[in-house]
């Protein structure tokens, strides 16, 4: 171990070793003149095992296999990615390195015909079944490209042994031609019986308002709400075995789904969807409140995306509050179904974001990368060491050692015979020093991130004294 950075005072050394010596649940930074105790949070307490993507446990041509931290997903897009019908092979130049870095899933955007023909983002759908072969709504093929480009794209990450997400629209659909409605005495924009593929023709019938009610859970941007108790939907979405569910999975060969605006329906048409197609699924449920989060996850058996981690993380890394990632997140109540993110298409609020992606990627769910972070605005092999990182030592339950308002550290502490991690970010402008309990005796440490150069060795009672930089994170386990 080098000099420490901060000046020392004997006394101050003495009482902090004494006190590290005795105490099995508090821990304090030995580098200052002033003892700080700080009781220790068992956050998680499950069995351990990582968050799977069921993909192989082994593989002949080194492809990406599951590992003992689970799974990454790359989100394959950012909100007006070039048009032009180049998208598909964009990222299909891609998955090999993104394979070999250690990403196993991929999320691309709504791959069907919309409204805006070759001009959208696939978020106004019209024919679920036009993924770029008819000629309708000004194109031929989506933004994106073409069906064969897109099989060729999901055909290459199978061969790299990557799981495909596709993002699904079930919530409003845009681009009907327009009719007499009976129940709301005007004419709607709700005749879908012309679409060029033919399948999942829908008329007024299947739209709010109609028989089945006035309206469901929320509609989106004055477009037509699909109406999922109307059995023309249910048949055409997740039942028939030619619908869009199993059409997607079965001949298209999706592994899953990312599911838009689902605070727009009940959580019922997800549970339905997935019992009847099944593959990975997760939510896009914009709420910080945990307990809608978890109880929208629990009732639609599906994962969810973790807003209230992502608006805590805004908080604490540019609020220089990192006492709030103590506070309840859904990777905290329910990490086999949280899934986590820094940015999205949709938002961008976080400033530090190499903190933030040190965070979610050294604890449970399932943590997201943005396409824009990892190709354009970070630095990739930072990235790239976090994801090898989380898949080769963050493994276990979290506990927290230590946080104020400028230092954060947490202890993954290890399943199935991994040792697990020890997190330190650290967000203030000096370089921070600060003494820890770890579960190893008498073990050589490293930081695997390159940012320490200390080797320091555990002491008999776990406890070891362990650096960050400033602005910047470590993560600490076993030189081996």
């Amino acid at each position: 171990m080098k000099k420490p950075i901060f000046k020392m005072l004997l006394l101050t050394a003495l009482l902090a070793g004494l006190y590290s010596c005795n105490s099995s649940d508090e821990i304090t930074n030995s580098d200052t003149s002033a003892t700080t105790p700080f009781k220790v949070i068992n956050v998680t307490t499950h069995d351990g095992r990582p968050f799977s993507l069921g993909i192989s446990k082994t593989s002949l041509t080194g492809k990406y296999v599951d590992n003992p931290g689970g799974g990454v997903m790359m989100q394959a897009f950012y909100w007006d990615v070039p048009s032009g019908g180049n998208w598909w092979n964009t990222v299909g130049t891609k998955v090999t390195a993104w394979g070999n870095a250690g990403i196993g899933s991929i999320w691309l955007p709504p791959a069907s015909k919309a409204q805006n023909g070759a001009f959208s983002m696939g978020y106004d759908p019209t024919d679920y079944f036009d993924f770029g072969d008819y000629n309708q709504n000004g194109s031929v093929e989506t933004r994106f490209g073409s069906k064969t480009e897109l099989v060729n794209l999901i055909t290459k990450a199978h061969a790299e042994n990557m799981k495909v997400y596709a993002d699904i629209v079930i919530n409003h659909n845009s681009g009907g031609a327009s009719e007499s409605n009976p129940f709301t005495g005007t004419n709607t924009w709700t005749n879908f019986t012309g679409i060029a593929s033919g399948k999942f023709k829908r008329t007024y019938a299947d739209f709010y308002k109609n028989s089945f009610g006035n309206n469901d859970e929320g509609s989106f941007g004055g477009f037509p709400d699909l109406c999922h108790a109307a059995p023309n939907v249910q048949d055409w979405l997740w039942k028939r075995t030619d619908g869009v569910g199993k059409y997607y999975k079965n001949t298209m060969k999706f592994d899953g789904w990312r599911f838009d605006y689902v605070k727009g329906f009940g959580s019922w048409v997800i549970r339905d969807w997935n019992a009847n197609v099944g593959g990975f699924s997760v939510g896009e449920l914009w709420d910080s409140n945990v307990n809608v989060l978890n109880d929208w996850a629990n009732n639609a058996n599906s994962s969810v995306f973790d807003f209230a981690c992502y608006y805590k993380m805004n908080d604490a890394f540019d609020g220089n509050n990192l006492n709030l990632l103590t506070d309840d997140m859904m990777w905290k109540r329910n990490p086999y179904k949280a899934v986590t993110f820094v940015t999205n298409h949709d938002t961008d609020e976080i400033w530090a974001k190499e903190l933030a992606y040190a965070y979610i990627l050294t604890h449970e769910g399932y943590p997201t990368i943005f396409y824009r972070d990892y190709e354009e605005w970070l630095n990739k092999a930072k990235l790239n060491n976090l994801i090898w990182i989380h898949n080769n030592k963050a493994t276990g339950n979290t506990s927290i050692l230590y946080a104020d308002n400028d230092e954060y550290i947490a202890r993954r502490n290890g399943y199935n015979g991994n040792p697990g991690l020890v997190v330190y970010i650290n967000n203030s402008t000096a370089t921070l020093e600060r003494w820890i309990q770890t579960n190893w005796s008498s073990k050589q440490i490293k930081d695997f991130t390159g940012n320490s150069t200390w080797y320091p060795t555990t002491q008999g009672d776990q406890w070891v004294k362990i650096q960050c930089p400033p602005k910047s994170y470590t993560v600490w386990s076993l030189n081996i």
